[in-house]
């Protein structure tokens, strides 16, 4: 329990930075006079976080994962610090850019550390405790970034990362044991992460200025495309010949991995797009001030929260989990389409239900995702494969972020009179001039959520092929006189865990030690 503690204490510093600036976005653009430039200050954490995630996965599995999940949190203390100081939006964007360097490295190293822990049979409850944690971010980031953008101002959402950093490594020099390792010397796929990087960057710049900033058939756009298609291929051509590749292709050829991690991208996609642009929609639209828009997100934890915690527990009895993803994403799509009929007249407690249904849908599915991925993955590449799952998640947010940021800025046409708006001044505004801002943000953010139903039911498509495959009961076993991981299960007194060790498709359905590769 020390040990998740601080892999919690850890994760939460991630995530509740991420999450503070919902409501303290429109103050943060309004002051610096960004709003073209909005979508990137959540869309540069993503992006930075995602390209670096299969380098993290692949390097923990080899070296060890205590030492990386220091070098993650320093990186994030620093672009804390840049982002406290930062005077315009540039900067800014820098500095969350710096934060998702960490920041992607701390995600993925908390769930890697749970698999090499815990039998995968046992593993949602504690998947879903780590899952509390986000929804505790969820639910402290937006309040406390509406408190903070009101009192004393956004610019504490980052330094108050320092403390809470200060906690966090000394949490995992003392709590997360790293057994001895043969000292290997690990070669750098460079040509993959190079590959890598570009594709990522390019899709990202191609879903946020096609059809808004650029023709789609522009030079920008076409080279765009362009640029990413020849990154992939070369990607693939670099991973095929990598001695240790950031992502093994042999993880496809599972039907089971490779399924679930399509699923996870789509919902993604849709997840994010939403949730990010809700509390500036109920700011700017219901006339809500940064903290209440918070509050009004309890709704969507409790949803949330509710639905992870019940899901883990029927795949802890039962080891099915197929029904419940199927669950997940036909409700999230229903939440969508009913979000896509908000107006600026509907009742409060209406918004609040649509929000419970979508938090309902996604707690069905997302944890459970994990579970299956790391279940049909070999226990020595459990850490690269959690980090593939992470990586293709993290596309379908960079996506879900970017498109929906883009089709909103391209939407929102405010009236001439209103500029340079903070959700304060804009309930200062005359009420005819106030109405017309509202009518404005609505009407360019409410038919985005119609665009992300079919996405997501694709993601239930997809989950149909979904092979339901016997959950391991015990975790891999490492190399004799390594130290073993807490909670680890010796085979020697668990035959019947010992005869579980293979999945279907003759892969391992457990996760791996923490000791040497």
């Amino acid at each position: 329990m020390l040990l998740f503690t601080g892999l919690g204490l850890a994760l939460l510093l991630s995530e509740l930075d991420q999450t503070v600036f919902a409501t303290a976005l429109p103050t943060v653009v309004g002051e610096l006079r960004g709003v073209q430039d909005m979508l990137w200050v959540n869309t540069a954490y993503i992006l930075t976080g995602t390209v670096v995630l299969p380098v993290y996965g692949r390097l923990s599995d080899l070296v060890g994962r205590r030492p990386l999940l220091l070098a993650a949190l320093g990186v994030f203390l620093l672009g804390s610090v840049v982002g406290g100081l930062a005077p315009d939006m540039a900067t800014l964007i820098a500095a969350r850019a710096i934060q998702g360097l960490g920041g992607g490295g701390l995600i993925i190293l908390v769930q890697a550390v749970v698999a090499d822990a815990v039998p995968a049979r046992e593993r949602a409850p504690y998947l879903s405790a780590i899952g509390a944690v986000f929804a505790v971010a969820a639910v402290a980031g937006p309040v406390l970034g509406g408190w903070l953008t009101e009192g004393i101002g956004w610019r504490w959402a980052f330094w108050l990362n320092l403390p809470l950093g200060a906690l966090a490594v000394l949490a995992v020099l003392l709590l997360l044991p790293e057994p001895a390792r043969h000292r290997v010397r690990v070669p750098l796929d460079v040509a993959g992460f190079t590959a890598l990087s570009t594709g990522v960057t390019a899709v990202v710049l191609l879903a946020s200025w096609a059809g808004t900033r650029y023709v789609w058939d522009s030079p920008v756009v076409l080279g765009l495309a362009a640029l990413a298609v020849a990154a992939v291929v070369a990607f693939l051509f670099a991973e095929r010949r990598a001695a240790e590749p950031l992502v093994p292709l042999g993880l496809f050829r599972d039907r089971t991995f490779t399924t679930a991690v399509v699923a996870g991208l789509l919902m993604a996609v849709a997840m994010f797009g939403t949730v990010g642009y809700l509390p500036t929609y109920l700011q700017m639209v219901t006339g809500l001030g940064p903290t209440a828009a918070g509050m009004a997100m309890l709704t969507l934890i409790a949803g949330l929260a509710l639905c992870t915690v019940g899901s883990a527990q029927l795949v802890r009895r039962t080891g099915r989990y197929r029904v419940l993803t199927l669950t997940g994403t036909l409700l999230t799509a229903a939440a969508l389409a009913l979000l896509a009929t908000l107006t600026p007249s509907t009742p409060l407690w209406q918004t609040g239900t649509y929000l419970f249904l979508l938090g309902a849908g996604i707690g069905c599915a997302w944890e459970v995702l994990v579970v299956v991925v790391q279940n049909a993955s070999p226990p020595d590449l459990v850490g690269t494969a959690t980090a593939a799952n992470s990586f293709f998640r993290e596309i379908g947010v960079c996506l879900g972020s970017a498109v929906v940021g883009a089709l909103f800025t391209a939407r929102l046409v405010l009236p001439a009179q209103a500029t340079a708006l903070t959700p304060e001044a804009t309930r200062a505004l005359p009420p005819e001039l106030r109405a017309a801002v509202a009518s404005a943000y609505d009407a360019a953010l409410t038919p985005v959520f119609a665009v992300l139903v079919p996405v997501v039911l694709l993601a239930t498509v997809a989950l149909l092929a979904l092979r339901e495959q016997p959950l391991a009961t015990t975790v891999a076993p490492g190399p004799d006189g390594d130290a073993r991981p807490a909670g680890y299960r010796d085979p020697a007194a668990d035959p019947v865990g010992g005869a579980d060790q293979e999945g279907a498709g003759g892969t391992s359905g457990s996760g791996g030690s923490v000791s040497a590769r």
